[in-house]
């Protein structure tokens, strides 16, 4: 399966892909492609049947700068010349959206330290937030995110995040995953879980069990703040 960013070339260097003008005509259903699929980029750009079998195929992934060669067709390989590429494109002319930042685990390794007036301030937003959403975290993400950037643009983030925090995952915190994942995109619906998010990246992991709120360090998810909810 194709994944976001997937590009084609023939052999000359000159990549070809789905920019963003392109990626919205793809979301309205102005035009039926799917924007990382490399049949469809194959397509849309005149390579239609056997002449697609004599492209290069890549990926790359820009939360991780991991650049997958998925085929080489061409006479030509120009791997090195589409990486590079890869690495210095403005990823705003392909999804505006999207945030590139480094992936952050927040029990691995981090040192939170003390409960400081900022970290409970942020807890009791989001028991403020709880309280307004009205739906689950995941489905609000899921929906906001996949309307706004399309289905493989949403896995790469989701994929590449999950590889690295999948090990802090329990019942109680998904609610911070999610919040977490949807914070690799400028999505104003995402704004509200922000709180979350500021929690996660200063390495504090807040759970609920239905009466009180928690806050979680370090790697062996220590305790280290509890407020039960009035």
């Amino acid at each position: 399966m194709c994944k976001f960013f997937s590009l084609i070339s023939t052999g000359n260097g000159k990549p070809m892909y789905f920019d963003w003008e392109l990626r919205k005509k793809c979301l309205s259903g102005e035009i039926d492609y799917n924007p990382d699929s490399h049949t469809s980029i194959a397509d849309y750009f005149g390579y239609k049947g056997k002449k697609e079998d004599k492209l290069n195929k890549y990926e790359f992934n820009p939360l991780t700068s991991e650049f997958t060669v998925d085929q080489q067709n061409a006479k030509k390989d120009d791997a090195e010349k589409i990486r590079v590429f890869c690495n210095s494109v403005d990823f705003k002319t392909i999804v505006p959206q999207l945030i590139i930042k480094p992936i952050i685990h927040p029990f691995m390794g981090r040192n939170a330290g003390e409960v400081a007036e900022k970290e409970i301030a942020l807890l009791k937003q989001w028991d403020s937030v709880r309280a307004s959403v009205g739906v689950s975290v995941g489905d609000s993400v899921w929906d906001s995110v996949r309307a706004s950037v399309g289905d493989s643009v949403w896995d790469s983030v989701r994929d590449s995040v999950w590889d690295s925090v999948w090990a802090s995952v329990w019942d109680s915190v998904w609610d911070s995953v999610w919040a977490y994942f949807s914070s690799f995109f400028d999505i104003p619906e995402m704004q509200k879980y922000k709180c979350l998010t500021d929690l996660w990246e200063s390495g504090f992991v807040p759970s609920f069990d239905g009466t009180t709120y928690r806050l979680h360090v370090g790697t062996d998810a220590k305790i280290v703040y509890e407020w039960r909810k009035p």
